[in-house]
């Protein structure tokens, strides 16, 4: 009993171990096989984001999110929290993912699409001048 217990433990540290530490779009696309099944963090930008909803009457998102290089499909039921701009997701991937009446490549199914803004040149402590531009502040 305890050896099980030690070894659930383990697992349980193994899967939030593998949770915390961002994968990238190439490292997946890379070795498709490695991350299938697997939970995944990803870093990138989101682009060409579409909404729908289900014929039951469930509203999901798709997207890609790109590295610059690569782009990796993203689907996820909900609202989408941004339009666009710089995400993490969190997901599984799945290197073949069959549906009802298609067949998907390398797709991440997200349990959670966080948005990061970038702090503004404004939220570090610049001003506007009349024309719009900043002004810097001098420590």
């Amino acid at each position: 009993m305890r050896g099980a217990l030690l070894s659930l433990g383990a697992a349980v540290v193994a899967v939030v171990a593998a949770q915390a530490a961002p994968v990238s779009v190439d490292e997946i696309l890379s070795n498709p096989e490695r991350f299938d099944g697997q939970m995944v963090t990803i870093e990138g930008t989101m682009i060409d984001l579409k909404q729908r909803v289900t014929r039951f009457g469930d509203p999901v998102y798709k997207f890609y999110l790109s590295d610059g290089k690569q782009a990796i499909r993203v689907i996820s039921l909900g609202s989408p929290p941004c339009q666009s701009g710089a995400v993490t997701v969190e997901g599984t991937f799945a290197k073949i993912k069959r549906g009802r009446l298609s067949v998907s490549y390398n797709v991440v199914s997200a349990s959670r699409v966080i948005c990061r803004r970038e702090k503004s040149t404004d939220e570090l402590g610049g001003e506007r001048d009349p024309a719009g531009g900043l002004i810097p502040h001098d420590p």
